[in-house]
């Protein structure tokens, strides 16, 4: 059976529930994406299971400090004291890998056996201090300061027919995905879709979905309840999902538990300029929309 434009997006209204709750927690957060690269070598009193696990530390050591350092380098805000408290966040993060890039034994003719290791991680920096720092307004639009991308709606609650509008605004040009996922199970990539490419947005603009090129409506049908709508945003291209057309979006196939981190699968390229790019900025927020009968 043909489906409608106006189906499609009614479907998607209503299927963003349950799985928000899986995707990601229902808050704004902001990391930064690299590579590191670490290793370990056994001597005479360790286990290469306990070599090999001196390794994983070392090279979760390095990740945060090479985003601590990208940090350092990407900021200038001008209040001295939200720069310090910035950085003090990055030195207690925490670090999580996203994918073991390289891996294996190797032998040193110094030292003898030896495990190496290669990671992309995402790091993760102090919840409390970022917590603290989100409430300084200047800082949330300042273009120096780490990337920061408000999402919102017109309205926090909907009536039965009504339809739903999203905004977001970040501090400085980022990639951006925006998801929607109903009560069914089914996610929906509202942005990019197959009408409105785009998903390198400019700093200090507010974008509105749907807008321009797009051929869909967010109109709001039974069944109804919390809905919500997920923003991943980097200042580099974001990992791939798998895809299918469903005429105006498109449907996501990519397993939902693993939708975060391929979307964490962060392609960190080298600035056109003349510095090599170590990190990558990453930002993610998930909003909670209420949809009723009038």
């Amino acid at each position: 059976m043909a489906i409608s434009k106006r189906h499609i997006i009614s479907i998607v209204l209503v299927v963003l529930i349950l799985y928000m709750a899986v995707a990601s927690p229902l808050r704004a957060a902001q990391s930064t994406i690299t590579e590191a690269e670490g290793q370990a070598c056994m001597g005479e009193d360790k286990s290469r299971k306990q070599t090999e696990n001196e390794a994983y530390a070392d090279t979760k050591r390095k990740a945060a400090e090479n985003a601590a350092t990208y940090i350092r380098s990407e900021t200038k805000v001008k209040n001295t004291e939200l720069e310090k408290d910035l950085i003090d966040a990055y030195a207690n993060a925490t670090v999580k890998i996203i994918q073991v890039l390289e891996k294996g034994w190797f032998k040193d003719p110094n030292v003898g056996e030896c495990y190496k290791l290669k990671i992309k991680a995402e790091v993760i920096p102090d919840e409390k201090a970022m917590v603290k720092l989100s409430r300084e307004e200047t800082l949330g639009d300042d273009p120096s300061a780490p990337l920061r991308v408000r999402l919102w709606t017109d309205k926090k609650e909907y009536g039965q027919s009504e339809k739903i509008k999203i905004f977001i605004k970040g501090n400085k040009p980022f990639y951006a995905r925006i998801l929607y996922r109903d009560s069914r199970g089914t996610m929906l990539q509202l942005l990019p879709n197959p009408y409105r490419a785009d998903n390198y947005f400019q700093g200090g603009v507010i974008y509105e979905i749907p807008s321009g090129s797009d051929q869909f409506e967010l109109e709001v049908q039974p069944p109804f309840g919390e809905e919500n709508v997920i923003l991943y945003a980097s200042s580099s291209p974001l990992g791939e999902l798998g895809l299918k057309n469903e005429g105006p979006v498109y449907k996501v196939t990519t397993r939902a538990k693993d939708v975060g981190q391929k979307t964490r699968g962060i392609k960190i390229l080298q600035k056109s300029d003349e510095r090599e790019k170590t990190a990558s900025e990453f930002y993610e927020d998930t909003l909670a929309v209420k949809t009723m009968k009038k």
